[in-house]
């Protein structure tokens, strides 16, 4: 399996990807100012490092005093300690360093949050964040019971997200850890020239939003390397809606990432406000997901030129509370309101891709938004009831418009609302657990364009269905 790429099919990616360039010069050429940097050590500034005295304070400090000094000084946590902590904010020019196994510790007292995030920043330049240390999020503290029904801790009416960061240009986060989000993990708003490298991520499985990384209209992104496990999607692209204009989300490029989530492991959207273009996800393996990656356009915005390659997945149902129903892919286009817009999916290519799944790979547009121009290269499924949860549905959630949970039976691939298709040696296999509603190898509807070349697959129950059907 070729997995290069060509620096003119990085171009055409709309991002420099190619082997020996870097995407990030900001982030370099403050790496070479660091070797001379200052160091701003937060007990110098009086932090107790006891896990129970509040050291917001001298942790601000360090970071004003590294920032006036610049040159990517270091803020610096020594190892051995746990720094309980509100509100922080990052400020240029610097690198907030974790060292050894020192903790940060996210208070769970409301009055010591400025915002609505642990640790935040807003139109700076050149931040690092890194060394070995854990970041704890304390979500359980912010949870109101557990319900066993749904695999599912119930959240309380306020909880922080660990990281918001607006406008950062030159980002750079590696090694570190953090776990226990009680909301978002990694938010980006409106950040350029991001690397983010071998992250730890370990989110508590059943706390709702407990995304991993959202890149939220940032644009030249690299994700390499990372290991999530989170409650809710693990690396997630998104055009949320602001009060003020962010751009589009574009030129983000994920890779050799393991990941595992109760919702999406890779997802772009639900938020679509702005577009999602030139965005690569390849070499990643996705481990007992409810849904293995997807698109779902809700809002106005275009998603177009997607390319996901060389993934594995086994993706398995959970309760119906978590958005999915096992799905291994997944592209949905559906208003989200009687009132809204919905722009589309374009241009998306798939190749490489094997897993194993609960139902249908799904390609959904609607009279409102039809999905045009979708390849589909070597994507090998074996299609197996696994888990004792209601199945014969698909998920359309969030909408307004159509039913959110809908009764439907479940072909091998199922393709709707959608022009321009091509199926290249594609294949669906049945495992030996063939629910009563695994019905056809392929079902289109409302389909223009449907192009299959080496094909193989039969119906679940051959005595009952056709292999292929085309409405």
């Amino acid at each position: 399996m070729d997995n290069s790429m060509s620096r003119r099919e990085a171009l055409g990616m709309g991002t420099t990807l190619a082997a020996g360039f870097s995407l990030f010069p900001s982030i370099i050429s403050s790496n070479a100012l660091r070797r001379n940097a200052r160091e701003f050590n937060v007990m110098d500034y009086g932090a107790e490092g006891d896990g129970t005295t509040l050291d917001t304070e001298a942790i601000q400090q360090a970071i004003d005093k590294a920032s006036d000094a610049g040159g990517g000084a270091r803020v610096l946590l020594p190892g051995g300690h746990s720094y309980l902590t509100g509100t922080i904010e990052l400020k240029s020019n610097i690198d907030f360093h974790l060292a050894d196994d020192a903790e940060l510790l996210i208070s769970t007292n409301r009055e010591d949050y400025k915002t609505g995030a642990a640790i935040t920043s807003r139109d700076i330049r050149n931040l690092r964040l890194s060394g070995t240390g854990n970041i704890e999020g304390q979500a359980k503290e912010f949870m109101t019971h557990y319900e066993e029904e749904n695999q599912y801790w119930s959240p309380k009416d306020w909880r922080p997200r660990l990281f918001q960061l607006y406008t950062c240009k030159g980002l750079e986060a590696v090694d570190f850890s953090f776990g226990n989000s009680p909301l978002w993990g990694f938010h980006m708003v409106g950040c350029e020239d991001v690397g983010i490298d071998s992250l730890t991520i370990r989110n508590d499985l059943e706390v709702p939003n407990s995304d991993g990384i959202n890149p939220d209209h940032c644009r030249n992104v690299e994700i390499k390397n990372c290991d999530i496990v989170a409650g809710d999607d693990n690396i997630v692209v998104k055009a949320t809606r602001q009060d003020r204009e962010y751009g589009p989300s574009a030129n983000i490029h994920v890779y050799d990432c393991v990941l595992q989530s109760q919702s999406a492991a890779i997802k772009i959207g639900t938020e679509t406000t702005s577009d999602i273009h030139d965005i690569l996800f390849e070499r990643c393996i996705i481990k007992d997901s409810n849904r293995g990656f997807g698109i779902q356009s809700r809002d106005e915005g275009e998603v177009y030129n997607i390319t996901f390659r060389d993934i594995e997945f086994t993706v398995e149902q959970v309760p119906d509370i978590w958005w999915g129903l096992g799905e291994g892919i997944s592209f949905t286009s559906f208003p989200r309101t009687l009132q809204s817009e919905v722009g589309g999916i374009r241009d998306i290519k798939l190749s490489n891709i094997k897993g194993m799944t609960e139902n249908s790979i799904r390609i959904n547009g609607s009279p409102e938004s039809r999905i045009q121009n979708i390849s589909l290269d070597n994507v090998d499924i074996r299609m197996n009831k696994r888990t004792e949860h209601s199945g014969g549905r698909y998920d359309n959630r969030p909408t307004e418009v159509y039913q959110g949970i809908e009764v439907h039976d479940n072909p091998g691939y199922s393709i709707q609302y959608a022009d321009n298709i091509s199926l290249n040696n594609c294949s669906i296999e049945w495992g030996e657990n063939r629910a009563k509603y695994y019905t056809h190898a392929l079902e289109s509807e409302h389909v223009s364009g449907l192009k299959m070349t080496g094909f193989e697959g039969e119906a679940a129950h051959p005595d009952l269905y056709d292999s292929i059907v085309i409405y």
